[in-house]
């Protein structure tokens, strides 16, 4: 069986790191990573790829730093000839990138099957790009491998079950990867407190808007006066704060850290407070609480459960989310499929039968 696995995002490397790892231990499986490079930056060396123990991609496009209609043009027309040259059984795409759709969408038009990790998920807000990239890569694929019960439900309320496509929930591939670099964490070059509150802001909805990011920052910058708050900062966003009058007077800000240095500080903390989707799973895995600075999450089974408490942009939410946070969580819940993700998805693929194209 030959497997086409397109990346194009950090996140996605290493959930693919999970899977890939998992290919490995059966020899009549061949997987060849497409990078497209929609994410570039020096991280994404030979030293990362080592690092992080992922098979180093075959094809790095380069297609980055443009709009997303050049960009997902441009990695349609490269993924293709790569797909006419290595000809798949199956392309296995990654979540809600422009490089998710672009992959799905060349395989689609040569009749290659398609299997879509991470499917199903909805926040129900159609002003996100990565909410319209993942309705239509599912729309399009053949095998949905969906992470949690809801996001099953979502693809049954939306008509997918009379249609000729797979939906099978395989479990998360992030709780895999958890427990594989749990083992493998990296402690960061600066003094760590001995409690503190673990931040990240990177999204466009909240940096992008002078009155959501000030009112994040202010409440941080509360919460700080009462637990040290370490907020590693996008340099994107880093300039945005810089340029604007943002009161940070008590935030740690430190520069971007490595995904094993933010597997030791999330195993550290208190408390996760982020805008992150990854992270807020990532913080159940580590069992620790988490308040989300977004209006909703595609994670709902976290709020439901009482793990991750939803505060937006208001600063008021985000102050009594904190002071009002419980700590005796029981997390000894099977919300993602406890590990198994990646054997039951490999399971899966072998249980289609191959054709040729």
């Amino acid at each position: 069986m030959k497997i086409i696995t397109i990346l194009g995002a950090r996140p996605q490397f290493i959930k693919a790191g999970a899977l890939s790892r998992e290919f490995l231990n059966h020899v009549d499986i061949e997987e060849i990573i497409l990078h497209t490079g929609q994410h570039f930056d020096k991280n994404m060396s030979d030293v990362f790829f080592e690092q992080m123990s992922i098979p180093k991609p075959k094809y790095n496009l380069a297609v980055n730093n443009m709009g997303h209609g050049a960009m997902t043009g441009q990695m349609l027309e490269k993924i293709e000839k790569v797909l006419i040259q290595e000809n798949p059984d199956w392309v296995l795409v990654y979540g809600d990138t422009n490089s998710t759709i672009a992959g799905a969408l060349a395989a689609k038009k040569l009749h290659i099957k398609v299997a879509h990790v991470e499917a199903g998920l909805r926040s129900f807000n159609m002003a996100m790009p990565e909410e319209i990239n993942r309705i239509l890569t599912d729309r399009i694929s053949d095998l949905l491998l969906c992470p949690t019960e809801t996001a099953v439900e979502n693809l049954n309320k939306e008509g997918f079950k009379n249609l000729d496509i797979s939906i099978f929930k395989s479990g998360d591939v992030m709780q895999d990867a958890a427990i594989f670099y749990s083992k493998k964490e990296q402690a960061p070059n600066f003094k760590i407190p001995a409690e503190f509150v673990l931040s990240t802001i990177h999204r466009a909805e909240n940096t992008d808007n002078d009155k959501r990011l000030s009112s994040i920052l202010s409440g941080l910058n509360f919460i700080a006066k009462l637990t040290p708050v370490i907020l590693p900062l996008h340099p994107r966003t880093k300039n945005i704060i810089n340029k604007g009058s943002f009161d940070i007077t008590n935030l740690t800000i430190v520069e971007p850290i490595g995904y094993l240095e933010m597997v030791y500080l999330l195993q550290r903390s208190k408390i996760v407070m982020t805008d992150s989707g990854g992270l807020q799973k990532e913080a159940f895995f580590f069992k620790k609480p988490c308040i989300t600075l977004r209006d909703e999450t595609e994670w709902v089974e976290l709020v439901k459960g009482g793990f991750n408490t939803l505060a937006g942009a208001n600063e008021k939410l985000i102050k009594n989310a904190f002071k009002n946070q419980s700590y005796n969580i029981d997390f000894n819940v099977n919300l993602y499929g406890e590990g198994r993700a990646c054997k039951n998805i490999v399971e899966k693929l072998y249980s289609f039968k191959k054709q040729s194209h």
